[in-house]
């Protein structure tokens, strides 16, 4: 994942999430929008998905119900800490405070239809994705049709990373 401001204006950043292998939402390819106020660290930034999401936290505007966005604030919060809480969220939902209702229900009495949803997502997010590169010019003497090659990396070289 990564975030960074946005070209006109400091306190609004775009992150890129990425789903989290092993789980259903692996493959998707998520932008959010993250907004901060005056009042950051004291107070957390406005964070939402810009994909449309199906999850029992997530809100169909994007806005994500997460303790740490809320009431659990810690001016210690990074935007990394915050982007891997919302990563781990979409594989352990709070169903019991959902923001959807409808995916909360499904989580808890249908795990199959919920994952169909959820996989529906995940496919959409390509095409997002892609939309949202493809008027983006290559720098000089790229291939555009080269196979990219991400690493996988352990927690232990975290600490070695500016993207995680």
């Amino acid at each position: 994942m990564s975030a960074a401001p946005t070209k006109d204006d400091i306190m609004k950043w775009t992150a890129i999430m990425f789903g989290p292998e092993g789980t259903i939402w692996e493959g998707g390819t998520f932008q959010l929008e993250v907004t901060f106020t005056e009042e950051f660290p004291t107070k957390p930034p406005h964070v939402r998905f810009l994909n449309p999401m199906f999850h029992p936290n997530i809100y169909a505007n994007g806005e994500i119900c997460l303790d740490i966005l809320q009431n659990q604030w810690s001016p210690i919060y990074d935007i990394a800490a915050i982007l891997t809480s919302i990563q781990s969220l979409l594989c352990d939902p709070n169903p019991n405070s959902p923001a959807n209702s409808e995916a909360a229900r499904l989580w808890n009495e249908n795990r199959r239809e919920y994952n169909r949803r959820v996989t529906q997502c995940v496919e959409d997010s390509w095409m997002l994705a892609e939309s949202l590169t493809e008027d983006i010019p290559l720098p000089e003497g790229c291939d555009p049709n080269a196979e990219i090659h991400v690493p996988s990396h352990s927690s232990d070289d975290d600490d070695n990373m500016v993207d995680h």
